[in-house]
């Protein structure tokens, strides 16, 4: 019982910590065993505020619903790499994953996932905030970890108290991808946002690969969002030709519900939705 406490009151004092104090955190690499991909492994941030991921064949089968073997995924706002690792999973080796995250503290983090299982994933990793005009950005958290937070910007001005001492750069993604990976760019099966209630811009930012690709999309409502902004939100989405569907969470057997106006993105506080091309 003593030392069940002892525990107890050291991990109160260390979430305190990593709330007022900035200092890096080192990770751990766990394993786990899928009934289809066999041994998977992922290294897990020792922030303290950040809980331990694990990977199931569950969340994996989610992806696979939507990105082909073989085909391009992009994640935008990566943060270590547990939703990055699943969908390289259901892309394969023969895929290929970007993963975007501009926050140096988790990117470190990316890096180790990113070395990780090499014969059945194909991970390349940037260090860039996704925009709607090049430049650097002041980043910033509500929290000294870093664990999560945001750029600076017309949607999200203010993100936490807590700013990192150097710029980071972002990118337009269309002119970057048809720099870089323009073979690549008919293969575009999937791209998933999640910026901290940044979302809308940076969709809007891709706005013409959504057009010409018409991957499926999966973005964050953010709970902070006003009615206004979540109503834009939904007319962005939409407005591309796309239809929204709430999902409780990253499994395949998860309750799905359409959104079918922009008043339905006010039933849940903070989710997750996904967007399928409609064809005529």
């Amino acid at each position: 019982m003593i030392s069940y406490l002892k525990e107890l009151i050291s991990k109160k004092l260390s979430r305190k910590r990593a709330r007022r104090y900035t200092q890096e955190y080192g990770h751990t690499i766990d394993t786990f065993q899928l009934e289809k991909e066999g041994e998977i492994q992922f290294a897990n941030w020792q922030n303290p505020l950040i809980r331990p991921k694990a990977i199931t064949q569950q969340e994996v089968n989610f992806f696979k619903k939507f990105i082909p073997e073989g085909s391009l995924c992009i994640d935008i706002g990566t943060n270590i790499g547990d939703t990055t690792v699943p969908m390289a999973l259901a892309a394969g080796k023969k895929g290929t994953t970007l993963g975007f995250d501009p926050n140096p503290l988790v990117y470190k983090i990316l890096e180790a996932n990113v070395k990780l299982n090499p014969e059945k994933t194909n991970i390349i990793p940037y260090p860039f905030a996704i925009t709607k005009e090049a430049g650097e950005f002041s980043y910033a958290s509500s929290e000294a970890s870093f664990g999560n937070g945001g750029i600076s910007n017309e949607v999200v001005s203010n993100q936490g108290s807590f700013q990192l001492p150097q710029k980071v750069q972002g990118i337009v993604l269309e002119d970057f991808l048809l720099r870089e990976y323009a073979e690549l760019l008919p293969r575009l099966s999937f791209i998933k946002v999640d910026v901290e209630g940044a979302d809308r811009e940076v969709i809007e930012s891709v706005g013409g690969l959504l057009k010409k690709y018409k991957p499926v999309l999966v973005a964050e409502c953010f709970k902070r969002s006003t009615p206004a902004e979540r109503a834009e939100l939904y007319e962005t989405v939409a407005g591309l030709g796309y239809s929204l569907y709430y999902f409780a969470d990253f499994d395949e057997q998860a309750e799905t519900t359409p959104i079918k106006s922009a008043k339905d993105m006010n039933r849940w506080k903070t989710f997750n939705f996904y967007a399928i091309f409609e064809t005529a």
